[in-house]
């Protein structure tokens, strides 16, 4: 395994991290999530990735659950979970959002359902057009300086709020975030590589991906079809299957057409969509979200194949993921 900086911290997380959103408590059940997690951890992985709204906080519980069967050393692994969804099916204005009482809540009820006494990554995982970025930002730095979270950041911020983050932290003297958990893929790159890069550069912010394989879709299963116990077949995903076929199945054609390149270095299209993302010095860490313990073997592959992506090789997968 590799170990990467989070950004200009001094956090090293493993290239290659797991995590629970679509998976835990649906597709996963306790004994498959704990044969998953020990392979991942056995693998060198030691970043487990969640939040209060996936699957109503049940995943938390179960990722929790499973850490403590497993007996893992608390300072052997990172933990996170991130807030403003809530945990609820219907919540009420203060569960949800980026108030200081809902930042405070959701960090205290992921730490029980989590087992943990901090969280390493604390994640805003939107942005709150009804709060002051100042009271979020202030309300993160209580939490770090009472010694509950660790690191904080945003997910899916736009940059001129990540920016005013940073300012509004500055002149008040309080913690800025150090990390983004953008989604990034062969097929959604614009954000990570031009509206982040210079967060990356300039506030030394690293970035956590989500989504490498587009949920599925680089793995190229889904190229004659949906079957109906995959990920997209499943009804509660159905938002997610008409995502990711939109546009008169654009993206498949490009997943087809990204094909014969992962054949001629012989290996699975999934391996070469994760080594891609791996190879940008901007991402710290890429969240994997197998369900199954031959795909999360399969997928922890991804760091021995980054060398047959040369610059050759490179330049032809852009060239054909921006046809």
């Amino acid at each position: 395994m590799e170990y990467r900086r989070l950004g200009a911290t001094g956090l090293k997380l493993s290239a290659l991290s797991y995590g629970a959103w679509v998976t835990f408590g649906r597709q996963v059940g306790r004994s498959a999530a704990r044969e998953l997690i020990a392979l991942a951890y056995d693998s060198g992985v030691n970043f487990f990735d969640n939040a209060e709204t996936y699957n109503a906080g049940e995943a938390e519980k179960l990722m929790g659950d499973v850490i403590a069967d497993l007996r893992l050393p608390r300072d052997a692994y990172c933990v996170s979970s991130k807030v403003y969804f809530g945990a609820s099916i219907d919540p009420k204005p203060t569960q949800r959002g980026l108030s200081r009482k809902h930042v405070f809540d959701a960090c205290h009820q992921a730490l029980d359902r989590l087992r943990v006494d901090y969280l390493d990554l604390y994640f805003c995982h939107r942005p709150d057009p009804d709060t002051p970025v100042l009271e979020t930002v202030w309300a993160m730095d209580t939490l770090v300086r009472q010694g509950k979270v660790l690191y904080w950041g945003t997910s899916e911020w736009p940059a001129t709020l990540i920016e005013e983050a940073h300012r509004v932290a500055r002149e008040n003297h309080l913690v800025p975030p150090s990390m983004e958990q953008p989604q990034y893929n062969l097929l959604h790159r614009e954000r990570v590589e031009n509206e982040y890069a210079s967060l990356c550069a300039d506030h030394g912010m690293g970035t956590t991906i989500w989504s490498p394989l587009a949920s599925g879709l680089l793995t190229g299963k889904y190229n004659d079809g949906i079957p109906e116990d995959s990920r997209l077949g499943l009804p509660a995903n159905a938002w997610l299957r008409d995502e990711l076929t939109a546009n008169d199945g654009a993206k498949l054609k490009t997943v087809r057409a990204l094909a014969p390149i992962a054949a001629e270095l012989d290996m699975p299209l999934s391996r070469l969509a994760l080594a891609w993302c791996l190879k940008n010095p901007n991402v710290s860490t890429v969240i994997l979200g197998a369900s199954r313990k031959e795909q999360l073997a399969e997928n922890l592959l991804a760091l021995d194949a980054m060398p047959l992506l040369t610059n050759d090789v490179m330049s032809r997968i852009k060239a054909t993921a921006t046809m």
